[in-house]
Parts: C-alpha cells; sequence; structure tokens
C-alpha cells in the first residue's frame, strides 16, 4: 500500500498489531481527552462507562496517578473496573452516581463514555469546584443542561476528538510505558460481518479486531 509519512504510526515490538488496533482509537480518544484535562496527579477522574472507551480510560487514569473513580450499572462490572485500576466503583443501580461523587469530594473531571445523554447530563452535578465533564462518545440526543449547571461550579461541559498521527503515536507509547493494553476479541477478515454484528449488539468484550491473514 502507499501511504502518507506523516499520517503513519510506529507499532512497537512490545505491543501487537491486533492490540495495537484499539490503542490507535478507543485509546487515544481516552487518553488524549485526560492529557488534555484539567486534572493533575492526586485528583479525583471519575471514567462513566465501563465498555470499549471506559475499560481503557480507567487503565489511563490510574496509570497517570489520577484517583480513580468508575461508574457504571450494575455490580458485575465492579470486579473488572477494580482489576483495571479503579480505587471506588459507583454502581448507578444502587446509588446516584452524583451524590456519591459529592461524597468523595467531587470530581476533577468526569470522562463520559457511553453514549447515554440522560446519563450525561446528570454527571455534571458530581463535578467539584472548577470541574470538567468530558464526553468522548455520544449519541444524537440533546443533553439536558441548565445555565446553573454552569454556574453553580463554575463547571466546563466540553467534548474530545482529535486522532492525529502524533496524538496516536503519544497514546500508543503510552501504553507500552505504563502497560495498558485493551481487551480484545480477534476475528478473521472472513469473519467480518459476524464480528459486525457482534460489536453493535454490544456483545463483544470489549473490540472486535480483524485479522488479516498473509
Amino acid at each position: 500500500m502507499v501511504a502518507f509519512e506523516d499520517s503513519l504510526t510506529h507499532i512497537p515490538n512490545e505491543v501487537s498489531s491486533e492490540e495495537a488496533a484499539p490503542l490507535m482509537c478507543a485509546g487515544e480518544t481516552t487518553f488524549s481527552a485526560l492529557r488534555n484535562s484539567s486534572a493533575r496527579p492526586g485528583d479525583l477522574v471519575a471514567i462513566s462507562g465501563i465498555g470499549g472507551l471506559g475499560h481503557l480510560a480507567v487503565q489511563y487514569a490510574k496509570k497517570a496517578g489520577y484517583q480513580t473513580i468508575a461508574v457504571s450499572r450494575g455490580s458485575d462490572k465492579e470486579k473488572l473496573a477494580r482489576e483495571l485500576g479503579a480505587h471506588c466503583y459507583i454502581d448507578s443501580e444502587k446509588e446516584d452516581p452524583a451524590k456519591a461523587l459529592q461524597a468523595l469530594g467531587g470530581a476533577k473531571v468526569i470522562l463520559a463514555t457511553a453514549p447515554n445523554a440522560k446519563v450525561i447530563s446528570t454527571l455534571i452535578d458530581g463535578l467539584g469546584k472548577d470541574g470538567e465533564l468530558i464526553i468522548v462518545a455520544g449519541s444524537g440526543e440533546r443533553l439536558e443542561l441548565s445555565a446553573m449547571d454552569f454556574l453553580k461550579g463554575p463547571h466546563t461541559v466540553r467534548g474530545s476528538f482529535t486522532g492525529q498521527s502524533k496524538e496516536i503515536d503519544a497514546a500508543v507509547r503510552f501504553s507500552v510505558l505504563t502497560d495498558v493494553r485493551p481487551m480484545i476479541e480477534v476475528f478473521p477478515l472472513e469473519q467480518a460481518s459476524e464480528a459486525y454484528e457482534k460489536m453493535m449488539s454490544a456483545k463483544t468484550r470489549f473490540r472486535a479486531v480483524l485479522s488479516m491473514t498473509k
């Protein structure tokens, strides 16, 4: 194949091509969002959603030295969240995530990785002073936020979308340095349709990767 040199990213020997694929997409998305946030080591950072984006975000947050709080629905994700590095787990079925975060002192940054506008809208109340709600996944639904939601912090709500080669390279290098790895299911190219259907039905844990054999 032919490609522009400045659009390529070197894959280190320490990571396989199959593992690198999600790091260059979901990995870079969450890594850059956290790196460009206002959070500093020791700050409380909450990751909402433990899926394809969230399971990487929790690892990055822990490795970067944040007090890492995982937020998800149901108790079945707690064991995994803690294994990934979360210091605390909030089950949104048992308690209000915003109130739970306030009880912990309020989050400096909340990273919303699940595309649920209603859930994202309620998270702003979990921010501490000068906190940031950063959205890295969303649907076409409108957020339900009022002017007071911004003023009482004051709070910031923003999205994060990068994807340039230099950001991808930084995410991959950080992942190698800190041993961050995605959870993947590898499918041969011939099973692309099956992989796509499994991904769309949210049955992949957590990223489907197509592998081309020579």
